[in-house]
C-alpha cells in the first residue's frame, strides 16, 4: 500500500495509536495544534467523521482520516451512540460514562446486548469523499474488567471472540481486538480501498 500520508482528525492519543496499529502501511499525521475542530453535530457518526475530516482538510489541504464511533446498547434504545464519548457530561471521564451506562442498563430491566459502531470518513486531497461503517456486535457485563483498550472496553464482551471467550475487549490483545472490533474492520475497509486507489479516493 503506498500513500503520501494523511491527517488524522483526533487528539485522542487511544484512537490515534489504534489505527496506527491496523493500517501499518499508511502514515498517518496528528492533527495539528492550530486546528481547532468544530463541534460535532451531525446526527449520525458517519455524518461526525464527515464533519471531522472536511475540517481537518479544509485546514491543512492534505488528505485527511476521521473516525467516529460509539456504542449502542440495547436496553436503552441505541443509547449513547453518538453521544458516547460524553454520556456522563462534557469531559467525562471514561469511567463516568461506562458508570452511567452500566447503570441505565442494569436499570432498564436487563437487555445486555450492546453493539459497537464505527465510521470512518476519507476526504481527499480534491476533496472527494468516501465513509467506511462497521459493527461489533457483543454483550456487557455488569462490572469492568481488564486494563487493556479505552472507553467503554473493559465492559463489553464481544460474540466473535468466540462462544465461551468471556474475556471484554480490555482483556484481549492488541491484535485480538483488532481483528473483530468496529474499528478494525472500518479500516480495514479503509485500507482495502487504499490500495486500490493509491492513498486518493477516486
Amino acid at each position: 500500500m503506498t500513500n503520501r500520508g494523511f491527517v488524522l482528525a483526533t487528539r485522542n492519543e487511544h484512537k490515534l495509536r489504534e489505527l496506527a496499529e491496523i493500517l501499518p502501511g499508511v502514515e498517518l499525521r496528528p492533527l495539528p495544534e492550530r486546528v481547532e475542530m468544530p463541534p460535532e453535530d451531525g446526527d449520525s457518526f458517519a455524518a461526525n467523521a464527515l464533519i471531522k475530516a472536511r475540517a481537518a482538510h479544509a485546514a491543512t489541504g492534505e488528505a485527511a482520516i476521521a473516525d467516529d464511533s460509539g456504542i449502542e446498547a440495547a436496553a436503552l434504545g441505541g443509547r449513547p451512540g453518538i453521544y458516547s464519548a460524553r454520556y456522563a457530561g462534557e469531559g467525562a471521564s471514561d469511567e463516568a460514562n461506562l458508570a452511567k451506562l452500566l447503570a441505565e442498563v442494569a436499570a432498564a430491566g436487563g437487555d445486555r446486548r450492546a453493539a459497537y459502531v464505527c465510521a470512518i470518513a476519507l476526504v481527499g486531497e480534491d476533496g472527494a469523499e468516501e465513509v467506511f461503517e462497521a459493527r461489533c456486535e457483543g454483550r456487557l457485563i455488569e462490572a469492568a474488567r481488564g486494563d487493556g483498550g479505552f472507553g467503554y472496553d473493559p465492559a463489553f464482551v464481544p460474540d466473535d471472540t468466540g462462544p465461551g471467550d468471556e474475556r471484554t475487549m480490555a482483556e484481549l490483545s492488541a491484535a485480538e481486538k483488532h481483528a473483530v472490533s468496529h474499528r478494525g474492520r472500518a479500516a480495514r475497509m479503509l485500507a482495502a480501498r487504499l490500495g486500490a486507489g493509491e492513498g486518493e479516493p477516486r
